[in-house]
């Protein structure tokens, strides 16, 4: 997708602007030329965060060649905030009813069984009563 920024003073000012939309509003300037107060613009996809890693947002910035592009932002949580979050993974098992024998694993702030699900291909749920899981059809 082909973007644009305005650019004053050396900082990038609003928000890129699609190609299309910006033809229109500037049909006259040559986008293989652009004058100093524009500038193309590089769309780079947020990253994803991990278990215990907080999205702190995106800046845009320019480069050396001139372009400018997203730069997002990550941080680990805090022990605080990573205890909160297993807290809240914690109740939330127990108030949808989770299965009392699974696990707390705390790398994944998720709940695991004591043994893992068959990998066959063939459908399973599993079975409290017997702590195994059961083929379904």
């Amino acid at each position: 997708m082909e973007l644009y920024i305005r650019v004053k003073n050396g900082q990038t000012v609003g928000h890129p602007i699609v190609g299309d939309n910006f033809h229109q509003v500037f049909p006259a300037i040559d986008t293989n030329n652009l004058p100093s107060e524009f500038a193309r613009f590089t769309r780079v996809e947020a990253p994803i965060p991990g278990v215990y890693e907080v999205y702190e947002g995106v800046q845009y910035q320019l480069q050396d060649d001139g372009s400018c592009k997203d730069v997002h932002s990550m941080r680990d949580m805090t022990a605080n905030e990573k205890t909160d979050k297993q807290d809240k993974v914690k109740a939330l098992w127990e108030q949808d009813g989770g299965p009392e024998s699974w696990v707390f694993n705390e790398e994944t702030c998720s709940f695991d069984p004591p043994t893992p699900r068959p990998d066959d291909g063939k459908n399973y749920q599993w079975d409290e009563n017997t702590t195994s899981w059961v083929e379904i059809s």
